[in-house]
């Protein structure tokens, strides 16, 4: 077995069972942001320009329409600072887009209503049917892989590219960003890398209920390839290009709008929380809170003594994860001891079901070598 060996820069670690370090200590992951992303992280007049050259195209493409582009809003952070920045830095015209698959918390709930007002935009709420959204989740956990927030993840994407497609909205704006999100969470700990209706066909033939699912999927391949490239819808990334630390932006929409931070990053959604709280470190080890803190310790907005202290420790207390527990259980239609047995039985990943990741692998690996993707992926 390897011995256990933590990154001398990040906190990442051998929990990433591909991780790789150098001579002096430091991963694959700090690494990568030295050479890919911090020297193209443009500054100053550069990255205005870059901006400014983003907001013409966009708003040009809009003219003669209600909008000029969309906004997929969760009422997390950096969705809503995106929101913000289309608007303020940008004089765009969003239409901010939700998705609702059941799990919002009533604090991202606030926080979308307070943007929407307090930015004068207009609001469509997807609200994906729950029996749909529940029977998917219930065959996922079943399945006994990490990647437990595939089916949100899908349910959202999926919603925001069919609507975009269904109105001819061909520029979306997205809160990625290389700030808060440069060090990716490893594809070993949930980190899939796309809606693949292959897998999701192939986990609901053996973990399904029986019948037919009518969980509504758009394949990576179509968005990236058909939407994208055939149809010419362009996803944008404007926190890139203006100056983002986390606390300011926090602090910013909480003065203009009362705005609301989180604990954490993805606590916007109960399931998410629960299963990056909870689930995922005590059933397989894995803590994103990991990639999470490395990314704000190499973009200088956190110290790594902070991240070793936050880290050692849960983010939530047991008291409350126990009622989460209980809360997930009975919303997904289950029992406490059942929920406890799946968390209890064999432990599997996506390889145990058929998939097409060698071909998202390679997309992925074709974006990086032509430049347009600089994040570590694997």
């Amino acid at each position: 077995m390897r011995s256990y060996k933590i990154c001398t820069r990040c906190i990442m670690d051998t929990s990433d069972p591909d991780i790789r370090f150098d001579e002096r200590g430091s991963c694959d992951y700090c690494n990568n942001f030295d050479a890919t992303i911090q020297p193209n992280w443009h500054g100053g007049s550069t990255r205005d320009r870059e901006l400014a050259h983003m907001a013409d195209t966009i708003r040009s493409a809009g003219k003669g329409k209600d909008f000029d582009c969309i906004i997929g809003l969760s009422g997390g952070l950096d969705s809503s600072y995106a929101a913000y920045v289309a608007v303020k830095r940008m004089g765009l015209r969003p239409l901010l887009f939700h998705v609702d698959a059941g799990w919002n918390t009533d604090q991202a709930v606030g926080n979308i209503e307070k943007l929407v007002d307090g930015l004068g935009l207009d609001l469509y709420t997807d609200v994906v049917n729950w029996e749909s959204v529940k029977r998917m989740q219930v065959a996922f956990l079943c399945a006994g892989i990490p990647d437990q927030d595939l089916v949100q993840d899908a349910a959202f994407f999926s919603g925001l590219y069919r609507f975009a497609r269904q109105y001819k909205i061909k520029h979306i704006i997205t809160g990625s960003n290389f700030s808060t999100e440069c060090c990716r969470e490893p594809e070993a700990w949930g980190g899939y890398l796309g809606i693949d209706k292959t897998l999701f066909d192939a986990i609901w033939a053996k973990c399904g209920d029986g019948q037919p699912h009518d969980f509504p999927l758009v394949d990576i391949l179509v968005y990236k390839l058909w939407y994208q490239k055939v149809l010419g819808m362009k996803v944008h990334h404007p926190l890139n290009l203006v100056p983002y630390v986390k606390k300011d932006a926090e602090d910013e929409l909480g003065r203009l709008f009362g705005w609301q931070r989180f604990q954490h990053k993805h606590h916007e959604s109960r399931f998410t929380r629960f299963y990056e709280d909870y689930w995922l470190p005590r059933r397989f080890g894995y803590e994103k809170r990991r990639a999470h803190f490395s990314s704000l310790i190499m973009t200088g907005q956190m110290t790594r003594e902070q991240a070793l202290d936050r880290i050692s420790r849960p983010e939530m207390d047991e008291h409350f994860l126990r009622q989460e527990f209980e809360y997930v259980a009975h919303k997904l239609g289950l029992s406490v001891d059942e929920l406890q047995a799946l968390f209890e039985s064999p432990k599997k990943t996506y390889r145990d079901y058929k998939n097409k990741r060698d071909l998202i692998g390679f997309g992925a690996n074709v974006m990086r070598w032509l430049g347009l993707e600089k994040r570590y992926f694997r």
